[in-house]
């Protein structure tokens, strides 16, 4: 029979820590995906300041004295193409008349004279330059605003990150909830409609410090970019192993009948073969 998970609610890394939380209040759940969100955008903002950051501060300096982004069209007195800055992780390239580049980095990024095209392994993306804006593209312009922005934009991208993986969850925890709720029904066990929302929201939890461990260690380059990829997908199955093991830990309800009892125990009446009753 399973019994009432005793780990305190504070802790989504075991099974019944996880069950724990379908006796938890939303402020408690609410709390806990704070701090894990957290950890998330250290390891986001620590990968960001460590591998694209440089990177782009070394193209800035390697900008020319004059270039803007005007009308949606790139003026560029530079070279081009040319690379102003490359790594392993990240690649910024200017190539005004679109010709055939190579690809050395994760992520290259390539000013052509139209838009920005954002280059991955797994294929391309065109962004149009805007219109309506001008943007300085020279250094002595660019250099000090990146230096006085630099820390804000870091702490910008690390709170839109909580942000964002926290509004996931909410809509994940909405979504499994309901075959949560069939499972712990059909299973018996003892738990409401929000005690399943709260724990299918823990279960995300354990494949989120996953994720993060991932982006730390892609970072220091001891994960490559398709070992990063992987991490992303077993984090979503190790959110499905989760909600559909805890529920296990959880209490049945009372009197109801669990199909593995003994069916030899206690006093029990048994039809004979022949008709009639006999007690054991």
């Amino acid at each position: 029979m399973g019994t009432q998970p005793s780990s305190p609610p504070w802790q989504p890394i075991t099974f019944g820590g996880v069950a724990s939380f379908a006796r938890a209040s939303f402020g408690r759940l609410f709390i806990v995906q704070f701090i894990v969100a957290l950890l998330v955008a250290g390891s986001v903002s620590c990968f960001l300041a460590a591998a694209w950051f440089p990177v782009a501060q070394k193209a800035i300096a390697r900008l020319p004295e004059k270039g803007t982004i005007r009308r949606g069209q790139l003026d560029w007195t530079g070279p081009s193409p040319c690379s102003l800055a490359e790594a392993t992780f990240l690649s910024i390239v200017v190539d005004v008349a679109n010709s055939p580049t190579g690809q050395s980095s994760d992520v290259q990024l390539e000013l052509h004279r139209g838009g920005l095209r954002i280059r991955t392994l797994f294929g391309h993306l065109a962004i149009p330059y805007p219109k309506d804006w001008t943007i300085a593209l020279n250094r002595t312009e660019v250099e000090p605003r990146w230096g006085a922005w630099q820390p804000f934009l870091l702490v910008g991208i690390g709170a839109g990150v909580v942000i964002g993986v926290m509004a996931i969850w909410l809509v994940l925890a909405t979504l499994y909830s309901l075959p949560l709720r069939l499972l712990t029904f059909y299973s018996d066990r003892d738990v409401s409609w929000l005690g399943c929302w709260c724990m299918a929201g823990a279960a995300q939890l354990p494949g989120a410090l996953l994720m993060s461990g991932g982006i730390l260690l892609y970072g220091f380059n001891r994960l490559n970019l398709i070992g990063l990829l992987f991490a992303w997908l077993l984090h979503v199955v190790i959110a499905w192993l989760y909600i559909g093991i805890a529920p296990a830990r959880l209490s049945r309800l009372a009197g109801s009948v669990h199909r593995r009892d003994n069916p030899f125990g206690g006093r029990q009446k048994r039809r004979k073969r022949f008709g009639g009753l006999k007690s054991e």
